[in-house]
């Protein structure tokens, strides 16, 4: 492969507004669709110098920018509208982690690819009230933090306190929180204000192989490591008081419990070995792509259609996996206050998902399609009024989590009609890396860390003192940024700013 210089680069990429770049054909070979990306002055420089760093490696293997990795996905089969980069946009896996695209249904051709889930199927985020404010907490903040470490599981090797055999398992994997409700775990109205109920229905369990199956039984209930976390966090501003009101939200200083987990080694099993089915396919059906991480097969295909079905299993497990963590956070926020975690109205405000493949129907150049849409660390963004979204939250839109780093802050937004036609109803689902994990390791220093962290009145407990370099805030790109550029683009709307006042992380 003939590798471009940076200039060359440049002719591709045409600036359409200050929050959103467009990409040409040409860019890579072979693109059926142009590619965009949104970003501010400050976050198109970033997307601007990992492009020039690649540029002057002068090799067209291993390190591959975003910018590049939305280009290739836009020459994939049956792809449809643009190839689309939100603002939090890093380097991934086949797709780059803040990268969507839709695929014809009723095109043969089009494909599904693993690449455009991630290995993490259904990492998402779930954010829960309370009536409690910052003055309650504050006292018992520390015991709090170390009550909350000792209800949740966490780390790579954590086991989960969740009784599980292979029998409620495989319930569990086929029903979602169906499974959790029929157990204790969680409340009926918890599911109204989930992503799919907590359910996807296509979920098959027989499509998972025994690796995954004995990967998963310990772990439901667990957090994980690397950027998952479970935070209580304080109100710190309120942009919309009425969608604020809507969620339950009603002044500042009110406390909230983020949880952002996923599928842990269940789902990461689920990918590998669907990748290994899909390399074969794509020999068989003559499939190209312009870069071997995006193996994939046509979504008819029986290799697409095992993938689906164990994807949504694997999704199942995820929500589940939340679910057990709500309950274990409820329990330690109820035994710290002495009374029910009903009195303390810890309701679910909403759960997200932000590495999967839906099939949704959207309008495609004046035309109704149903289309498959990968968001690989992009979230849902539903308007108001449509019909997918919960009867309470019809007026505002569905509500978007979106999670900040350690000691930064997190945001609640809400999805918007220019969001439905121009991002396939999504946003943007966290800050994105700016630094890789062994940048971070190299550069940064876990003691001056959590002496900062400290300083502003964060309570944090973690397992390892590695992944405090990496998941440090230096590490990311400004949340403020990626969510302003959301706002200002107009794919969402901010509702809520939270800071977080204990940090729980493998």
């Amino acid at each position: 492969m003939v590798v471009r210089k940076y200039n060359d680069e440049l002719q591709y990429l045409e600036k359409v507004n200050d929050y959103c770049w467009r990409i040409k054909k040409g860019f890579q070979p072979n693109m059926n669709v142009e590619g965009c990306f949104y970003a501010n002055s400050h976050l198109e420089n970033l997307m601007f110098e990992e492009l020039k760093t690649s540029c002057n490696t002068n090799t067209a293997g291993g390190f591959l920018p975003a910018v590049k990795q939305i280009a290739n996905v836009a020459a994939l089969p049956g792809i449809v509208g643009q190839s689309i980069g939100l603002p939090d946009i890093h380097s991934g896996y086949g797709f780059a982690i803040g990268n969507l695209a839709a695929f014809d249904m009723n095109d043969p051709n089009a494909i599904v690819s693993p690449g455009g889930v991630g290995f993490d199927i259904n990492c998402g985020v779930r954010l829960l009230r309370t009536n409690l404010l910052e003055k309650d907490i504050q006292p018992v903040k520390d015991k709090l933090a170390q009550s909350l470490f000792d209800h949740i599981p966490v780390g790579i090797g954590s086991k989960g306190v969740i009784p599980m055999d292979s029998t409620n398992l495989e319930e569990a994997l086929r029903t979602g929180m169906d499974w959790s409700l029929s157990k204790g775990y969680a409340w009926p109205e918890d599911k109204d204000h989930c992503e799919e109920n907590g359910r996807m229905m296509a979920a098959d369990p027989s499509k998972c192989s025994q690796r995954a199956v004995q990967r998963g039984l310990p772990q439901l209930g667990t957090l994980g490591a690397g950027n998952h976390y479970a935070e209580i966090q304080v109100v710190d501003e309120i942009y919309d008081k009425n969608s604020a009101s809507k969620m339950g939200i009603k002044e500042k200083g009110q406390v909230c419990i983020m949880i952002h987990s996923g599928s842990r080694g269940f789902g990461h099993q689920v990918a590998t070995d669907a990748l290994v089915e899909m390399e074969k396919a794509m020999k068989r059906d003559k499939i190209e792509t312009n870069d071997r991480q995006l193996a994939c097969a046509r979504i008819n295909s029986q290799e697409g259609q095992d993938y689906l079905k164990a994807m949504a299993a694997a999704a199942n497990f995820a929500w589940v996996n939340r679910t057990s963590m709500t309950y274990l956070t409820r329990k330690a926020f109820s035994k710290m206050f002495n009374t029910s975690a009903d009195d303390l109205d810890m309701h679910v405000i909403y759960d997200v998902s932000h590495n999967i493949a839906k099939e949704e129907t959207h309008i495609v150049d004046g035309k109704e399609k149903k289309l498959l849409v990968h968001r690989k660390g992009a979230t849902r963004a539903f308007p108001p009024d449509h019909p997918l979204i919960p009867v309470d939250y019809k007026s505002i839109g569905q509500p978007v989590l979106v999670g900040g780093t350690m000691g930064t802050c997190s945001y609640v937004l809400t999805g918007t009609e220019c969001g439905m036609t121009e991002t396939f109803g999504s946003t943007c689902h966290g800050a994105g890396r700016a630094l890789s994990r062994a940048q971070s390791r190299r550069t940064l220093d876990h003691k001056e860390v959590l002496k900062r962290l400290d300083a502003m009145g964060v309570a944090i407990r973690v397992a390892s003192p590695k992944l405090i370099m990496e998941e440090a805030p230096e590490a990311y790109k400004d949340v403020t940024d990626v969510v302003d550029t959301c706002h200002m683009a107009g794919i969402s709307k901010k509702c809520v700013k939270l800071k977080p006042i204990v940090v729980i992380k493998g």
